[in-house]
């Protein structure tokens, strides 16, 4: 099939999609062929072609077996050399929030976007301002997102007094990269209620002018979020449902076909609810509400493992502690270099009680809802290990497929303790690029620094692990997932643990038919088998067969859903 007949199977994909479930099965037929074809099934790796049949993969295998079992109706897509492999799993990301990132000042540093300086950001902000009076004089609001203290050419947040620089008149606030930490300009603490008589709530902290009590405008944890919350309720109903679709199609960008919404509010889910109902949500969304405040929306039908309009609660999700990078991760030994005003023995801190994190844990067991749990720093690590251990004595053996959320600092005793107990890591490899350099300098020093993410021990242990981007903390980006992975390179070129080094097969799995059994989805998605959706990533080369070191310049250059293209490059 020419390239021109191709472009007309994806403008007619779309048009099914409008159409309805009929036209949709119609135009979903069809055989694909003509490339490497990844399946991320043991027993058949590799096959030279798959045939698609109302929304479902009906035959994988040799061309001609394929052919055969398709028919002659069926269409017949030439991949022209390009990869197809399984649509990739989202195991840990906040696909509402990356939306919020999108509309959204850039401020992340490079390479994906100008902000190295404060100054820079300033600028960035300016020019956003400038192309967005409308959302402005609608919300009174100003908002800029992705900046990082680790890569700013100062090394240290911006305070408020650099962000009443570029605006006094209108409330500003700055999203850290982590999205653990924040920055506010005078009017925005004014908005929020918050002055120097405020204190630091339980759990987060409100940084301090030098030898006085007035806020800087830097905060951490629930001081942060605390703030966030208050400030984003000026957005309306239009801005929340614009910012799930702008979340969504972005994640399809990458190749995602399933995407999760981390740590859900109740208003969260309703919002998702009400874009479902519209057909806004062009792949699937998985939400876990948080635990401690959002379980009014944890119920059937919802709550699941069917998917209602594309979307459906999986669980519920618990936050333990804070940020490694960001240094409010609770480590069991002190940060190689503490945060300003702190002192040397500083080792962070947990964002809720233990006892609460605990009645959390052993609340999910007795409803029988699967829990995931961000836990950075061991301390927090050690914590889920003990909720999970009492709570499977209490309550028994059971499939509930516990999940531990980033592991940044894990020790290899607590690897152990998560293969005993059934716990699935879900590591966040990416760090290793985009941090690798500050942990090894700054935030654990160069041996513990080494571990960060340790995808290697899970893997010489024989244990399933899955792989994220916790977007937007960094953009849904599955090709810097892989390459991360498989070399662990830091900005500066260094190979952070190369013992932690897993080969791109395993790499592919964590992104695939791994995250799917996290999900309980295994036997509908992650890999290439008759019966299975046909949920497709297609890649401009094998990534099997490519340099490692290379892997980062592949490109995604079309997504399938169901057979039927949603986006493409």
């Amino acid at each position: 099939m020419g390239r021109g007949t191709r472009r007309d199977v994806m403008l007619g994909g779309a048009a099914a999609l409008a159409a309805g479930p009929r036209a949709f099965a119609a135009e979903s037929d069809a055989v694909y062929f003509g490339g490497p074809i990844l399946t991320m099934d043991d027993a058949r790796p590799r096959a030279e072609a798959v045939a698609v049949r109302g929304g479902r993969i009906l035959a994988v295998g040799g061309r001609d077996e394929v052919l055969a079992k398709a028919g002659r109706g069926a269409r017949q897509v030439d991949l022209g050399g390009r990869a197809l492999l399984p649509g990739f799993v989202d195991p840990h990301g906040h696909v509402s929030f990356v939306g919020l990132q999108a509309i959204s000042a850039n401020l992340l540093p490079a390479p994906d976007g100008e902000g190295n300086s404060v100054a820079e950001l300033q600028r960035v902000t300016r020019a956003w301002i400038e192309a967005n009076r409308p959302f402005i004089e609608r919300y009174k609001l100003v908002m800029g997102f992705g900046y990082d203290d680790s890569q700013l050419r100062e090394q240290r947040h911006p305070t408020r007094r650099e962000l009443d620089e570029i605006t006094s008149e209108v409330p500003v606030l700055f999203i850290h990269q982590s999205g653990h930490l924040g920055v506010a300009n005078s009017k925005a603490l004014e908005a929020a209620g918050i002055s120097a008589a405020t204190p630091d709530p339980q759990g987060g902290v409100f940084r301090r002018e030098p030898g006085g009590k007035e806020p800087n405008g830097v905060m951490e944890e629930h001081a942060f979020m605390g703030v966030m919350v208050k400030l984003l309720s000026r957005l309306d109903l239009d801005a929340n449902l614009k910012m799930i679709a702008e979340g969504v199609k972005l994640y399809t960008s990458y190749g995602y076909t399933t995407c999760q919404d981390g740590k859900s509010s109740s208003g969260g889910v309703k919002a998702l609810q009400l874009a479902a109902s519209r057909g806004m949500l062009i792949a699937d969304v998985v939400a876990y509400p948080d635990v401690m405040t959002a379980t009014d929306v944890v119920v059937p039908p919802l709550l699941g493992r069917s998917y209602q309009n594309r979307l459906r609660v999986g669980g519920v999700k618990l936050s333990i502690d804070g940020s490694p990078q960001g240094k409010t991760a609770w480590l069991s030994q002190p940060y190689f270099v503490p945060p300003e005003g702190q002192s040397a023995a500083y080792a962070g801190y947990p964002a809720i009680p233990v006892d609460q994190c605990l009645a959390a844990i052993d609340k999910a067991f007795a409803n029988g809802w699967q829990i995931l749990v961000h836990a950075n720093g061991d301390a927090a690590i050690d914590v889920l290990i003990a909720g999970v251990r009492e709570a499977t004595k209490k309550h028994g053996p059971g499939d509930r497929r516990p999940v531990l959320i980033h592991g940044q600092t894990a020790r290899e005793d607590q690897v152990d303790a998560c293969k005993a107990l059934g716990i699935i890591p879900s590591f966040f490899p990416m760090h290793t690029f985009y941090w690798g350099d500050w942990h090894r300098d700054s935030v654990l020093g160069p041996v513990r620094a080494e571990n960060i993410s340790p995808t290697g021990w899970a893997l010489r242990r024989g244990m399933m692990f899955t792989t994220h981007h916790d977007a937007p903390v960094a953009n849904p980006d599955s090709i810097r997932v892989l390459s991360a992975t498989v070399t662990r390179r830091t900005r500066s070129g260094d190979i952070l643990g190369p013992h932690q080094r897993v080969p791109v097969e395993v790499a592919l799995k964590a992104m695939t038919i791994w995250p799917a059994y996290q999900h309980f989805e295994e036997a509908t998605k992650g890999s290439l088998v008759a019966g299975k959706l046909a949920d497709f990533a297609l890649l401009s080369q094998d990534p099997t067969a490519v340099d490692p070191e290379k892997l980062a310049s592949l490109k995604v250059v079309e997504t399938i859903k169901e057979g039927v293209s949603i986006w493409r490059g």
